[in-house]
């Protein structure tokens, strides 16, 4: 019996498992022994391999080609990949990757290779588990994840991936996998924002990645999580089709593989999966990163996934446009969500900045709120700014922001750390404020850094409305600043505010 190099579709093939030259699992072996008749009716081709299906197993057969990535015309490249292929994904399928299987002819004579693995299940892929609740499934995939990265290789080269030069070329490199479809199947304009929005956060994130790499969060992974190639078992999820083509495909943040499944679920529609499965991964992995670095990646998994789903549409895909534009629809969503902010609450004297400030990070892991007060002047407030934005993270300064010197010192902050400045003044009605500064005043624990107590002390009674017109004359004007009325309920003035900033 000769078996061609490659297998074709429409036609029986018979092949002889042999003992591969590369130790394998017992199954391998024991199967050796006997002949295996390879139905090509039941077959899944891609571009570089043929997948043969029997009732338990699947058997890999490479391609003899090269698509530039990867050259397969040769057979001993043949078996590299099929040795690569067995080891890498054994990390977190031992029981699927069986092994190496040699071709012969009736002769004897060695033809080609093959990856044998166990087949499973497709009714258990989680891909095809979306119309149920799949929570418990994803918490035991992220500690599974989780467990798998921290055995994960890293060296100085992995460690460089995730460094801000490296990315910027990763982002780059995707952006121009988009140009040629920019404007024909993609919006334009979705497309120019995507790009800049993401070089944008990279630009002002340095510390953030640099902190990544110090810690070890780079490292050689999987490189394509998805659901399609998950099985969630009963004893516990299965992880097949880690990337071997290139090593450097499967290095980088830890994070960008969460980020890769949390990308595919978002895209198979369910949101709310992708969030269980990135919390699960944050607490199993003892993560601390901002949710913003989580938006980054996966824009950038969308990113890709969408020029290549351009690349179907031209190849006649008729459902590939679509699919690309929700992909980009996605990426464009996390990279405005994901935009650094530094919010400036400001206003006078009563008129609720405090209180509206407080409000805005209530819930928000990722903002942080500073208050000006005897202990933190506007000089120290600006550079525990600087810190959060350049680590990702939104910062809320609520003060009185009276002085425009010191506003203009906050917007050369936004820009130097390409955050987004957001500017807003509480307003009232003069009585309201006035009103609200007695209250506090007969109430010392009171919240509010601008209230001096010792002033107020000395002119009682008269002093509330003293310290609100002396505040109202010494203020700059604000006219960059977006009124927000905060005389209503407090929702309703927290809800303007986000739309400010949002």
């Amino acid at each position: 019996m000769f078996v061609q190099k490659d297998a074709f579709p429409g036609q029986d093939t018979e092949v002889r498992p042999a003992p591969s030259e590369i130790p394998g699992p017992a199954p391998v072996r024991e199967q050796a022994a006997r002949e295996i008749r390879l139905d090509s009716r039941e077959t899944v081709q891609t571009p570089t391999a043929v997948v043969f299906l029997t009732e338990d197993r699947a058997y890999k057969l490479r391609r003899a080609v090269n698509h530039g990535f990867v050259d397969h015309r040769s057979r001993r490249a043949r078996l590299i990949a099929c040795e690569d292929e067995v080891r890498l994904n054994r990390r977190l399928a031992p029981d699927v990757y069986l092994g190496v299987a040699d071709i012969r002819d009736e002769t004897g004579a060695l033809r080609d290779h093959m990856v044998v693995m166990r087949r499973l299940p497709a009714d258990r892929r989680l891909s095809a588990l979306m119309t149920t609740d799949v929570s418990g499934e994803l918490r035991g995939l992220a500690q599974r994840i989780a467990a798998f990265h921290e055995g994960c290789e890293t060296t100085p080269e992995i460690t460089r991936t995730g460094g801000l030069c490296a990315l910027e070329a990763l982002w780059l490199e995707a952006m121009d996998g988009l140009a040629p479809f920019r404007g024909r199947i993609l919006d334009a304009a979705t497309v120019d924002e995507i790009g800049r929005l993401a070089l944008r956060y990279l630009t002002g994130r340095g510390p953030l990645l640099a902190e990544r790499q110090a810690a070890g969060r780079i490292r050689d992974g999987h490189g394509d999580l998805l659901a399609d190639d998950i099985y969630c078992l009963n004893d516990g999820p299965r992880v097949l089709n880690c990337v071997n083509v290139d090593p450097v495909l499967r290095a980088g943040d830890v994070l960008g593989d969460a980020a890769s499944l949390a990308m595919d679920l978002e895209r198979l529609g369910n949101a709310t999966a992708a969030r269980t499965f990135l919390d699960a991964y944050r607490e199993f992995s003892g993560e601390t990163h901002p949710t913003s670095l989580e938006d980054l990646y996966i824009a950038y998994r969308a990113v890709v996934r969408a020029k290549t789903a351009c690349v179907r549409d031209h190849q006649g895909d008729p459902a590939a446009a679509d699919e690309a534009r929700r992909l980009t629809d996605i990426a464009l969503r996390h990279l405005r969500h994901g935009r650094p902010r530094l919010i400036l609450v400001g206003g006078l004297p009563g008129t609720g900045k405090s209180t509206l400030a407080s409000h805005l990070v209530s819930g928000e892991d990722d903002w942080v709120l500073l208050r000006s007060d005897a202990e933190h002047g506007y000089a120290e407030l600006l550079t525990r700014a600087r810190h959060a934005l350049e680590r990702g993270r939104n910062v809320v300064i609520d003060a009185s922001w009276s002085s425009r010197r010191v506003r203009e010192l906050a917007a050369e902050l936004a820009a130097e750390c390409d955050a987004d400045l957001v500017q807003l003044r509480c307003v009232v009605p003069p009585q309201v404020a006035v009103a609200r500064i007695a209250d506090r005043v007969a109430v010392p624990t009171a919240p509010d850094s601008t209230v001096d107590r010792s002033t107020a002390d000395r002119f009682a009674p008269a002093s509330d409305e003293w310290i609100y017109l002396d505040m109202a004359t010494r203020t700059d004007p604000w006219p960059d600043a977006c009124d927000i009325d905060t005389s209503a309920p407090v929702e309703h003035a927290v809800t303007a505010a986000h739309l400010m900033i949002n």
